[in-house]
């Protein structure tokens, strides 16, 4: 089969006789009357791995598997729709999910049986691969009726459409409400939420933050910026080469599950520059860029799309690549600078991790903190750890890398287009805005179809597969903020037709929200429409959050009707916990506020305005749209910001207005005169 998924690739020579999903499959198992064994990972999965390792690798579970089943495999990556019914199911009938995902069901993709990973022989608790198949085997033998029976029942559940209850009103009270959660969770310690294993969520902490900047409570602050101080000084975060880990293992933020995601990677970076914009932390600030710089430099492609992740084993081993120890780090630097760079990253010969290695981290103190101890200067000790630190690095390159899996997903390329135009408007280095418009590029280029249909995944050569909501709805965000980064009318015009193309694909005309998958996909046993937020915020809630900003900036009314659709389907749902529903609730946080927007106008050059650009960028202004308009595209203008046409450059200088629920104040040409109109905020009325 042409398939080009790194994840199944890895498993072409399993003595399982693997089919990838397809009619081929499907068929076979009409013909030959046999179960189907569905197995769904991804390439940087550990449990996966253990799995094949254990089970696919061996002769006895192969033989079972090939002669009584037809085996098939999914890359979770390049079929979200897949993995999402199947996980419905594995989720209705065990109450836990994960990867690698195990479900069994008859040739008409009937799950009877699903559950996640399983040793190859039985342990304490965990029923063993061999005695479940074997079990099964029988059951379709001697009494396939019980299957038949399981399989119509699960079938009717999931594809029933969820009763959401009565239609709801969007109400601040939920957001009251997510925040007391989110403040019940909250760990005062260390930062983040809940017990271990420590995800970062990051659209927890946008939430966070947007909550603090409408009600002035200044707990809901502190909890963002605590939980980000706390993943930078962990050992999630790549001290050495820079970028997150996917979580950590322990309440502290100290060992990390070690395999790096891109989504992961974009959302943070998101995260740590409004937190920089929120308090002026410059740690804050320079965690973003050196977080780009690992993507920049390890995760992207020749030709400016980003690679999916990079696993967390190299040589067999978690973590081998990013661990040290006292005497290899005392060779590399030398003993006085090795000494103290042991000091400060807490690196002992009994280690913090597996064979008394240890994980880098500076959980219990900052480098100020650290060089007042040590009665030295910060800028002197930094210095110093910085050169020690591309030491390491350049040592540390030598080593064997853990795996990388390049495709490149739509969504996900998104995520950190927004990632990059934010760093841009935040930062201001156009570096960033380059990186984001190639990726657009190539999206355009290589993920497109002649017909215009965007693709999920690109790999060697070839699109594939419809793209998913998600992909829609991420990489609509993605050409909003390269708008606002680059005030090019262009990339306003794409997230338009982007959002236009969505609704006709995925809207649920009856209800109201939008489907997984598109009307023009493979028709699964069902066809969701979930808004829960997991590691990332669903298609839904981006949707959502992408359709409110646009009405933001354009004032029109028909993206205004699909936004209010959506808080009335999914309000009731959102009622019974909130704080699972922190992407949902971006959308109404900015539809619950006053519509603000900064109108900068001149006669086309970019120079005279990047001093307002400038007061924009080191502001958190999340209920403000920046538009921009420009006299050299006044078609573009007219069509998609109509309401701005009177607002024009003053006398030929380069002007700015702020305008609140779309009547603008005078306008001002000096950006310090913009940075004291900028500072006022609207607070969203809880009775204040």
């Amino acid at each position: 089969a042409n398939v080009k998924s790194p994840y199944l690739l890895q498993h072409a020579y399993n003595p399982v006789d693997w089919y990838p999903w397809g009619d081929e499959a499907f068929e076979k198992a009409k013909r030959e009357d046999k179960p189907i064994f569905l197995s769904i990972g991804y390439s940087t999965c550990h449990w996966c791995h253990v799995m094949e390792r254990e089970s696919f690798e061996d002769a006895a579970v192969a033989e079972v598997l090939n002669k009584h089943f037809v085996a098939i495999k999914v890359d979770r990556e390049e079929r979200p729709d897949v993995d999402h019914v199947y996980m419905r199911v594995c989720l209705a009938l065990t109450g836990s999910g994960g990867w690698p995902l195990t479900v069994m069901m008859d040739p008409e993709k009937k799950p009877f049986f699903a559950g996640t990973y399983f040793p190859k022989e039985g342990t304490m608790g965990r029923p063993g691969l061999l005695s479940i198949l074997k079990a099964v085997q029988h059951k379709w033998q001697e009494d396939r009726s019980y299957l038949s029976q399981s399989a119509g029942e699960i079938y009717e559940a999931i594809s029933r459409r969820g009763q959401r209850g009565k239609e709801g009103e969007f109400s601040p009270e939920l957001l009251d409400k997510a925040f007391k959660q989110f403040k019940e969770d909250f760990d005062a310690d260390y930062g983040g939420f809940g017990q271990a294993p420590k995800f970062p969520s990051p659209h927890n902490l946008l939430f966070l933050m947007r909550y603090w900047y409408r009600t002035d409570n200044a707990e809901a602050l502190d909890m963002a910026a605590k939980t980000l101080q706390g993943m930078r000084r962990g050992g999630m975060y790549d001290h050495v080469g820079y970028g997150f880990a996917r979580y950590a293992v322990d309440d502290r933020w100290l060992v990390p599950h070690f395999e790096k995601m891109l989504y992961d990677n974009a959302l943070l970076t998101y995260a740590y520059l409004e937190g920089y914009q929120c308090t002026g932390d410059a740690d804050f600030a320079r965690v973003a860029r050196e977080t780009l710089t690992y993507i920049l430099r390890d995760m992207t492609g020749a030709e400016g799309g980003f690679y999916s992740a990079e696993d967390a084993d190299s040589e067999g081993e978690e973590g081998k690549f990013y661990v040290w120890r006292p005497a290899e780090i005392k060779a590399i630097l030398g003993e006085a600078d090795g000494e103290l760079f042991c000091k400060f990253y807490d690196v002992k010969s009994s280690g913090n991790f597996e064979h008394s290695t240890t994980v880098l981290h500076h959980i219990d103190y900052d480098l100020k903190e650290f060089a007042a101890g040590m009665g030295r200067a910060p800028e002197e000790i930094e210095a110093v750890l910085a050169q020690c630190r591309q030491k390491l690095f350049a040592v540390r390159e030598r080593r064997v890398h853990p795996y990388k899996d390049d495709k490149v997903l739509t969504g996900w390329n998104g995520l950190m287009i927004a990632a990059l135009a934010k760093a841009a408007q935040v930062l201001g280095d156009t570096a960033y805005t380059e990186a984001a418009q190639r990726a657009v590029s190539f999206i355009e280029q290589r993920l497109t179809r002649e017909d215009g249909r965007l693709m999920a995944r690109y790999r060697d050569g070839e699109a594939a597969f419809p793209a998913y909501l998600e992909d829609y709805a991420f990489l609509s965000w993605g050409l909003i903020e390269l708008y606002e980064a680059t005030l090019d009318i262009t990339y306003l015009e794409k997230a338009l037709n982007l959002v236009n193309a969505m609704r006709e694909l995925f809207w649920d005309e009856t209800e109201g929200g939008f489907f997984f998958y598109g009307q023009d996909a493979e028709p699964l046993i069902a066809r969701p429409e979930d808004l829960y937020d997991g590691a990332l915020p669903s298609g839904n809630s981006v949707a959502a959050w992408v359709l409110a900003r646009l009405f933001r900036m354009t004032g029109d009314a028909g993206l205004e009707t699909l936004v209010r659709r959506m808080f009335s389907f999914f309000t009731p749902e959102v009622m019974r916990h909130p704080r699972s529903y922190a992407g949902f609730l971006l959308a109404g946080e900015l539809y619950g506020s006053s519509p603000r927007q900064v109108v900068l106008a001149n006669q086309g050059n970019r120079e005279e305005i990047a001093g307002f650009l400038q007061e924009i960028g080191r502001r958190f202004l999340p209920d403000a749209a920046i538009l921009y308009h420009d006299p050299t595209r006044q078609g573009a203008v007219e069509k998609y910001l109509p309401h701005i046409q009177a607002q024009g450059p003053v006398e030929g200088r380069a002007a700015a207005y702020v305008c609140e629920n779309f009547a603008c104040q005078k306008p001002v040409t000096d950006p310090a005169a913009l940075a004291g109109l900028l500072e006022r905020k609207v607070l969203l009325s809880h009775g204040r």
